[in-house]
């Protein structure tokens, strides 16, 4: 039987928020670049504004490392910028129309086989540049 992760990881390539939700405890917390969501419902929250900015996402597993209560994969995410998406800063980015292929690293913790903790890892510079965002730079 799959664990909380492997649902978790079916659950959003499905873009299945419900089930998704019913991976992670009520306690969860999810942490990364751009983000800190409490609970199943804020944590899901994001994974639903994830799919809306890009429809035909998809999360792909290259690795799986799991040590007593904490897994690490490490894998890609792909889709295209189809829909709106918040960027750093508030800005919201109208679609674009490219391919995002981006590498990414999740790691849980998990009690009872539920999701306890979601750390997300992800090069934001990388996916900023491939929907065509540019930076200026701030000078003094």
């Amino acid at each position: 039987m799959p664990d909380a992760v492997d649902r978790l990881l079916d659950a959003v390539n499905a873009h299945d928020m419900e089930a998704a939700a019913r991976c992670y405890s009520a306690q969860a917390v999810m942490i990364g670049p751009e983000l800190q969501a409490d609970g199943p419902e804020e944590i899901c929250s994001y994974h639903e504004h994830v799919r809306q900015g890009f429809p035909d996402m998809r999360m792909t597993v290259f690795e799986r490392l799991e040590q007593n209560d904490t897994v690490v994969l490490e894998g890609a995410f792909t889709g295209t910028h189809d829909g709106r998406f918040l960027i750093s800063g508030g800005t919201l980015l109208e679609p674009t129309g490219n391919l995002v292929n981006s590498r990414f690293c999740w790691v849980f913790t998990k009690e009872n086989d539920l999701i306890s903790a979601h750390r997300v890892y992800h090069d934001q510079a990388e996916i900023y540049h491939q929907l065509g965002i540019r930076f200026v730079p701030v000078t003094a």
